[in-house]
């Protein structure tokens, strides 16, 4: 039998502080965090031809063809959530 195989680049991010934000606001925290994979990471991980192989709490363990990708995806996601964070609407329910 022949094995198969493919390279990979890998990507693993997580939330910076986020013990001290769950401990600050678990309830808003949490609906951040899944807004801002819904709205801003989830779309640039497809944008970028990456995939999503885990998730733990706040990280994420992705997969991309290329390297490439992968920098793009996490500098693109990044700079956005960055924004996101810094937000003058924004609430601690992530609104």
């Amino acid at each position: 039998m022949t094995a198969t195989r493919r390279l990979a680049a890998i990507l693993a991010a997580d939330v910076a502080g986020y013990s001290r934000l769950m401990g600050e606001d678990e309830e808003g925290t949490l609906a951040a965090l899944k807004a801002i994979r819904r709205e801003l990471a989830d779309p640039k991980i497809k944008e970028h031809r990456g995939r999503i192989v885990k998730t733990t709490g706040d990280g994420l363990l992705l997969e991309f063809a290329s390297v490439v990708d992968a920098v793009r995806s996490a500098r693109n996601g990044r700079t956005k959530c960055r924004c996101a964070a810094r937000s003058p609407h924004r609430t601690p329910h992530g609104n």
